[in-house]
C-alpha cells in the first residue's frame, strides 16, 4: 500500500562533522573522524525517510538557484522523492546549516534561512496538495500561523489529512504567531522542549493540551530518550524509546515524524504509529545524518519488534 504525501515547507542542505568537543581558536585546526552531507529540514527530512518507508511522497518548498540546492534536491531525488514542487530562487540561497556533532551525539548549529522563509502561500501547489492523501506541513512557523492557515484551510476543507511539525526553538511568543494554523491541523509533531517553551505549561501532557484546546486533534510530542508521547481529547498514550548507541540525533525528530506518518497512511493505531515513529528515530540515530540508515518498513516493522527500549527515568 503506498501513501501519497506532500510534505510542504523547510529544505535544509546538512554539513555534519564529527566528533566535535570545541571550536579551535584562531586559526587552528583539528582532525575530525567524519564531514559528510545530507537533506535535512522539516519537510525535507521528513519526507527522506517517508519515501524509506515505502510512502509515495513529493516535496514544495523553496531552495536557490545554486549548487547546494542542485545536490540537495539530487540527493532527495535518489531516494525516491519528487522534488518537482519545489520552487527555485534567483535572489537568495539554499537553506544550510553546519553541525558540530559533540562525541555524545548531541549538536549546535550554525544556520542560514535563505529561501525557505521567502516561501508562502501564493507558491503553494493547491491544486495538486487537493488532490494528495497528506499535507505535512514542516516548520510552519517560518511563514506564521496566518499564512499557513491559507495552505492548510483549502487543504483540510478537500479531505486531506493535515500535519505539521515545528523547526524553532520553544518560545512563549510564537504560540500566537502560529496559532491561527492550529484549528487546521489533525497532527502536530512538536517535541517536548517545543511544547513547554510554547505554552509555559508545568508538564508535556499541559502544553499538548493547550495545542488541542486551540484546534489540534491530536499531539505527538517527542521526549529524546523517554520516548514520545501521544495526547487526543480521549487518550493519553506513552511510547518509549528504544535503546542505540546514539551517534548523531541530527534528523531523528523528522524520522519520527516520517514514522508516524507512515503509520498513519497504513491504517495503524495511535500507539502503533508512535512506535513506528520511535523506530525509524532510533534507526537514523545510529549514525551521522538524518539520511542514516538502509532500512524499509519491514525492517523498521522487525527493529521495534525486537530491539530494547530505554526504561523511563
Amino acid at each position: 500500500m503506498r501513501q501519497t504525501v506532500i510534505a510542504l515547507g523547510a529544505h535544509v542542505f546538512d554539513v555534519q562533522v564529527r566528533p566535535v568537543e570545541a571550536i579551535p581558536e584562531g586559526q587552528g585546526a583539528a582532525l575530525v573522524d567524519q564531514i559528510r552531507f545530507s537533506p535535512a529540514g522539516a519537510a525535507a527530512g521528513t519526507a527522506l525517510t517517508l519515501a524509506k518507508l515505502g510512502a509515495g511522497v513529493r516535496t514544495a518548498g523553496a531552495v536557490g538557484a545554486d549548487p547546494i540546492g542542485d545536490l540537495l534536491l539530487s540527493m532527495l531525488a535518489a531516494h525516491g522523492v519528487d522534488t518537482s514542487l519545489v520552487v527555485r530562487r534567483d535572489d537568495t540561497q539554499t537553506s544550510a546549516s553546519v553541525l558540530p556533532i559533540r562525541p555524545d551525539g548531541s549538536r549546535p548549529a550554525f544556520h542560514v534561512l535563505g529561501a525557505n522563509i521567502a516561501y508562502g502561500p501564493d507558491d503553494a501547489p493547491h491544486t495538486e496538495i487537493a488532490r494528495t492523501g497528506h499535507l505535512h506541513m514542516g516548520a510552519p512557523e517560518l511563514m506564521g500561523g496566518e499564512a499557513a492557515a491559507k495552505i492548510l484551510a483549502p487543504a483540510r476543507a478537500a479531505g486531506v489529512v493535515t500535519s505539521a511539525d515545528l523547526l524553532a526553538s520553544g518560545d512563549s511568543n510564537l504560540f500566537d504567531w502560529i496559532a491561527p494554523a492550529l484549528p487546521y491541523l489533525d497532527h502536530l509533531l512538536p517535541n517536548e522542549e517545543q511544547v513547554l517553551g510554547l505554552t509555559g505549561a508545568a508538564t508535556l501532557e499541559d502544553g499538548a493540551r493547550r495545542f488541542l484546546a486551540a484546534g489540534v486533534d491530536c499531539v505527538a510530542a517527542t521526549r529524546g530518550a523517554r520516548g514520545a508521547l501521544v495526547v487526543t481529547a480521549d487518550e493519553v498514550i506513552e511510547v518509549p524509546a528504544f535503546a542505540v548507541d546514539v551517534v548523531d540525533t541530527t534528523g531523528c525528530g523528522d524520522a519520527f515524524s516520517a514514522g508516524f506518518l507512515r503509520g498513519l497512511g497504513l491504517g495503524r493505531s495511535l500507539r502503533e504509529c508512535a512506535v513506528l515513529g520511535c523506530a525509524a528515530a532510533a534507526l537514523v540515530a545510529r549514525g551521522l545524518g538524518s539520511d542514516h540508515g538502509e532500512f524499509d518498513l519491514a525492517a523498521a516493522d522487525a527493529f521495534a519488534a525486537t530491539a530494547p527500549v530505554l526504561e523511563p527515568r
